[in-house]
Protein backbone atom coordinates (compact mmCIF):
# COMPACT_ATOMS: atom_id res chain seq x y z
CA UNK A 1 0.00 0.00 0.00
CA UNK A 2 1.43 3.35 -1.07
CA UNK A 3 0.96 6.29 1.29
CA UNK A 4 2.07 9.88 0.80
CA UNK A 5 3.83 11.56 3.73
CA UNK A 6 6.67 14.02 3.57
CA UNK A 7 7.06 13.57 7.33
CA UNK A 8 7.66 9.80 7.27
CA UNK A 9 10.32 10.01 4.58
CA UNK A 10 13.70 11.21 5.87
CA UNK A 11 15.24 14.34 4.39
CA UNK A 12 17.21 13.59 1.25
CA UNK A 13 15.15 10.52 0.32
CA UNK A 14 12.09 10.09 -1.92
CA UNK A 15 10.61 7.02 -0.29
CA UNK A 16 10.84 4.52 2.53
CA UNK A 17 9.25 1.11 2.97
CA UNK A 18 8.09 -0.23 6.32
CA UNK A 19 6.06 -3.37 5.73
CA UNK A 20 3.30 -3.29 4.61
CA UNK A 21 3.50 0.38 3.68
CA UNK A 22 5.49 2.26 1.08
CA UNK A 23 5.77 5.93 2.02
CA UNK A 24 6.55 8.40 -0.75
CA UNK A 25 7.40 12.02 -0.13
CA UNK A 26 5.11 13.44 -2.83
CA UNK A 27 2.00 12.22 -4.66
CA UNK A 28 3.67 12.69 -8.05
CA UNK A 29 6.22 10.00 -7.12
CA UNK A 30 3.52 7.33 -7.40
CA UNK A 31 4.08 7.50 -11.16
CA UNK A 32 7.83 6.94 -10.81
CA UNK A 33 7.97 3.24 -11.73
CA UNK A 34 11.68 2.96 -10.95
CA UNK A 35 11.26 4.32 -7.42
CA UNK A 36 8.18 2.18 -6.79
CA UNK A 37 10.06 -0.90 -8.07
CA UNK A 38 13.00 -0.07 -5.76
CA UNK A 39 10.64 0.07 -2.79
CA UNK A 40 8.86 -3.14 -3.86
CA UNK A 41 12.24 -4.87 -3.77
CA UNK A 42 12.55 -3.75 -0.14
CA UNK A 43 9.06 -5.11 0.58
CA UNK A 44 10.14 -8.49 -0.76
CA UNK A 45 13.33 -8.41 1.33
CA UNK A 46 11.35 -7.56 4.46
CA UNK A 47 8.89 -10.40 3.87
CA UNK A 48 11.71 -12.89 3.32
CA UNK A 49 13.35 -11.94 6.60
CA UNK A 50 10.06 -11.79 8.52
CA UNK A 51 10.22 -7.98 8.84
CA UNK A 52 11.90 -7.34 12.23
CA UNK A 53 15.15 -9.22 11.39
CA UNK A 54 15.35 -7.18 8.18
CA UNK A 55 15.50 -3.93 10.14
CA UNK A 56 17.99 -5.35 12.65
CA UNK A 57 20.32 -6.54 9.88
CA UNK A 58 19.80 -3.31 7.93
CA UNK A 59 20.70 -1.15 10.93
CA UNK A 60 23.66 -3.29 11.94
CA UNK A 61 25.05 -3.38 8.41
CA UNK A 62 24.61 0.38 8.11
CA UNK A 63 26.60 0.94 11.33
CA UNK A 64 29.37 -1.39 10.14
CA UNK A 65 29.52 0.40 6.77
CA UNK A 66 29.50 3.80 8.48
CA UNK A 67 32.54 2.82 10.57
CA UNK A 68 34.14 1.33 7.47
CA UNK A 69 33.60 4.29 5.13
CA UNK A 70 33.09 7.19 7.60
CA UNK A 71 30.55 8.63 5.17
CA UNK A 72 26.77 8.45 5.62
CA UNK A 73 25.86 8.33 1.92
CA UNK A 74 28.48 5.73 0.99
CA UNK A 75 27.52 3.61 4.01
CA UNK A 76 23.84 3.74 3.03
CA UNK A 77 24.52 2.83 -0.61
CA UNK A 78 26.79 -0.05 0.52
CA UNK A 79 24.10 -1.87 2.52
CA UNK A 80 23.42 -5.19 0.77
CA UNK A 81 19.66 -4.55 0.65
CA UNK A 82 20.23 -1.16 -1.00
CA UNK A 83 22.79 -2.55 -3.42
CA UNK A 84 20.29 -5.14 -4.61
CA UNK A 85 17.49 -2.57 -4.90
CA UNK A 86 19.60 0.05 -6.71
CA UNK A 87 21.14 -2.55 -9.04
CA UNK A 88 17.74 -3.82 -10.14
CA UNK A 89 15.35 -0.88 -9.80
CA UNK A 90 15.26 -0.30 -13.57
CA UNK A 91 14.42 -3.96 -14.25
CA UNK A 92 10.66 -3.96 -13.80
CA UNK A 93 10.58 -7.76 -14.23
CA UNK A 94 13.23 -8.37 -11.56
CA UNK A 95 10.82 -9.35 -8.78
CA UNK A 96 9.20 -12.00 -10.97
CA UNK A 97 12.56 -13.71 -11.57
CA UNK A 98 14.34 -12.90 -8.30
CA UNK A 99 15.52 -15.87 -6.27
CA UNK A 100 14.78 -16.25 -2.57
CA UNK A 101 17.21 -14.28 -0.34
CA UNK A 102 18.87 -12.82 -3.44
CA UNK A 103 20.26 -9.93 -1.36
CA UNK A 104 22.93 -12.33 0.00
CA UNK A 105 24.76 -11.97 -3.32
CA UNK A 106 25.32 -8.29 -2.47
CA UNK A 107 27.12 -8.69 0.88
Amino acid sequence: MILISKYMVPRGYAGITIFPFMFLKYKTLKGNTVLVNHEKIHLKQQIELLIIPFFIIYGFEFLVRLVQYKNWKIAYRSISFEREAYSNEWNLEFLQKRSFWNFIHYF
